[in-house]
């Protein structure tokens, strides 16, 4: 038995670095497909496997999952209920916003921000074609970097198609395991292909006509960086959501509302409809941002097409 990690799932057919270096083409093992009954991907790019390497045809049988640190889902793309694990064992996640070209809207980043708080996956915001903006985007993004910095999540701006200098950028990369998210057209690929030139990665411009991106990444997928460190390339994604988390602990992923929330007069008070609730006097006052709040009702009411 061998042991590795995923580089690449698609569907049942997964790549497997292993710890000797070799990459091995391995398939699932029946038994995993059936145990993992709530997620379409029973195995994802950054899982730790164990499997059985035949030397004959030079391929692999994933046998083993072995214990994840972490995981980040997005939301199934069929009608179901299943979630899609979409990378595991992650040591940050950087979210790339853009103001326009197309525009990342705040719900879409606090519904991530909101599953990479409940797996114990830190966040960088990386706002990206800064080249792009006038007065008032610019404007707009500072607004927006001010919300997210306050309450810890540290934020920059770049040009990823024009920037210069990449010695700040490559820094949060180096030594770790990060995956990238954003919406398709945000720049996800031109980015990683900044930092790394020789991966290539296959980039597309967005749509003119309705100003959103195009995918050009079907699954997820690790490259190591020469400097050190592995980048996840994940697929241009509408939405993401929590696995196995009710309602009653949503607020515990927002950090401002989570803090404000012990001077509620009900200790199971939702911030919604509840007296004396501190969250809704918080709002009020300016003390926590109303898009952020807005995003937490959204989320709790599961308004899933209302914030793509």
């Amino acid at each position: 038995m061998k042991e590795g990690v995923v580089i690449k799932a698609s569907g049942s057919l997964c790549m497997v670095k292993a710890d000797d270096g070799l990459i091995v083409p391995c398939r699932l093992k029946g038994r995993l497909r059936l145990d993992e009954t709530k997620s379409t991907s029973p195995v994802a790019v950054g899982d730790k496997v164990a499997f059985e390497f035949d030397s004959a045809s030079q391929e692999g049988v994933i046998a083993e999952i072995l214990p994840r640190r972490n995981y980040i889902v997005r939301k199934a793309t069929n009608l179901s209920k299943q979630s899609h694990i979409l990378a595991a064992n992650i040591d940050q996640a950087i979210l790339l916003v853009t103001v326009n070209y197309p525009v990342t809207t705040t719900v879409f980043i606090d519904r991530f921000l909101t599953s990479a708080e409940a797996y114990n996956i830190p966040v960088i915001l990386l706002f990206n074609k800064i080249d792009r903006y006038d007065a008032r985007h610019i404007r707009r993004m500072e607004e927006l970097m001010d919300v997210y910095e306050k309450i810890g999540y540290p934020t920059l701006a770049l040009s990823a198609k024009k920037q210069d200098d990449f010695e700040e950028i490559k820094k949060l990369f180096m030594n770790k395991t990060t995956l990238i998210a954003g919406h398709s057209g945000v720049g996800k690929s031109t980015l990683i292909n900044r930092l790394e030139p020789g991966l290539r990665l296959r980039t597309r411009e967005i749509s003119t006509a309705h100003n959103t991106g195009t995918h050009t990444t079907t699954f997820a997928e690790m490259y190591p960086f020469p400097f050190g460190g592995y980048v996840i390339d994940t697929p241009g994604i509408r939405g993401f959501g929590l696995h196995d988390t009710g309602k009653e602990e949503l607020y515990h992923f927002f950090r401002e509302i989570f803090a404000a929330s012990p001077g509620c007069q009900f200790h199971n008070c939702t911030h919604i409809h509840e007296p004396d609730c501190a969250v809704k006097a918080a709002v009020a006052e300016g003390g926590i941002a109303r898009s952020r709040y807005d995003s937490y009702l959204n989320i709790y009411n599961n308004n899933d097409d209302k914030y793509r």
